[in-house]
């Protein structure tokens, strides 16, 4: 699970490990992250018509170098 989290949050992870966190703290942190950061940057969330046609589990807090990617991600769509 960790290497699989790893691909999608490197650059989360790698923060997290620097700062000390043990390798279950830092999959506790970043796995949920994990998932729904993939999934938005596989563009399921694309062109949707509004707000309220994302699903309950689309979101979760990111910071804004994260938030960075994914808008990246759909302007190359």
């Amino acid at each position: 699970h960790c290497l699989a989290v790893r691909v999608v949050c490197q650059r989360e992870i790698d923060c997290d490990r620097g700062n000390g966190y043990s390798w279950k703290i830092t999959l506790l942190r970043n796995y949920w992250k994990s998932k729904v950061k993939q999934e938005w940057l596989n563009g399921k969330y694309s062109n949707i018509p509004s707000q309220f046609s994302l699903p309950e589990k689309s979101m979760y807090p990111m910071d804004v170098d994260t938030w960075g990617e994914i808008l990246e991600a759909e302007l190359d769509r």
